[in-house]
Parts: structure tokens; sequence; C-alpha cells
């Protein structure tokens, strides 16, 4: 994941650290570049089986990697409100933000045939949040980053430029 299979579209430099970064996440969870991937799977299946899911009966599972090699999983958690459901996607974000937080690096989620699913937008715009647009999601096309899964997306940097500006308006309006 991340990078790890080549995906190339930084300088030299950015690329390098990076390598470095994936690393230092794989070595911390105890993975192997080639079993990356596999374990990824394997524990969004494992989630999977805990979905609350009395209606639909559609499980989901997914897990992610932030860069200092911890690792979250979550499944969907269904209620009779339909639109108070959630996704195995903001269990694993909201444990994540529990832990202390970081940085997503790679993501995976699947149903209860173990095929990839993609998020929904929601969730979408959940991950780009922590992981930005190099965070790496397994797709059912392959994996693929997430400025190419979110194209456009809006997020804390978007926030942060007109925070900036309203403070110079203000600044020079004084």
């Amino acid at each position: 994941m991340f990078h790890l299979f080549g995906y190339d579209h930084m300088n030299e430099e950015d690329k390098a650290a990076m390598r470095e970064k994936e690393e230092l996440a794989l070595a911390k969870a105890g993975l192997l570049r080639e079993d990356s991937d596999s374990v990824l799977i394997q524990m969004a299946r494992q989630a999977m089986e805990a979905a609350y899911v009395p209606y639909s009966h559609y499980q989901v599972g997914a897990c992610l990697l932030c860069d200092d090699g911890r690792m979250f999983t979550g499944c969907n958690v269904e209620n009779a409100s339909y639109g108070l459901s959630l996704c195995a996607e903001c269990g694993l974000v909201s444990d994540l933000i529990a832990s202390g937080g970081g940085r997503l690096v790679a993501f995976s989620c699947c149903n209860k045939l173990g095929e990839l699913l993609m998020p929904c937008g929601r969730c979408r715009q959940l991950l780009y949040e922590h992981g930005g647009p190099d965070l790496l999601v397994d797709t059912p096309a392959g994996v693929l980053p997430m400025r190419e899964v979110l194209p456009q997306a809006f997020g804390p940097d978007d926030l942060a430029h007109v925070a900036d500006h309203a403070d110079s308006a203000e600044s020079s309006q004084q």
C-alpha cells in the first residue's frame, strides 16, 4: 500500500521521505511490504464480523494504517432510523481520534464476500480529513490515492486559507 507499488507522483526528495515513513509504519505494525495489503483486508474482514446489521444484513468492515504503524478497524452499525446508521469508517476514525489521532496512510474496506468496497461520499470526506490527498485506498480498480477517489476535496487547508484571509483583512483595516 501507500506508494509501495511504485505509485510515483512526487519529486525524488518527497519520494525518499515517503519511503522512510512507509518502512517505519510497516516495521511498527510488524508487516512486510508484500503482506501489508492482505493484512489490512484480513483485519477489515475480521472487523466486519462484528457489524450490527439487523435490517440490511449487509456487513462491512474497514481497516486503516497510520503513519506510526498503528492499525484501526471498524464495522458498520445500523439503526432503525436508517439515517442514524454508522459506516465502518466512522467507527475506525473515532477510535483513531480517541487514541490520540494520527495521519492515515492506507485504507481498505470490504463486504461479507471479501470484495473491496468504495467508501461513500461522507466517508471519503472523513478519511480525507485525516489522511489527505496521499492516503492510499484499496478499491475494486486497484490502489488509488485519495486525490483520485475524492477529487477537488474540501479540507482543513481551505478553512485555514479563509481564516488567514480574514485575519489579513482585519489587520489592514486597523
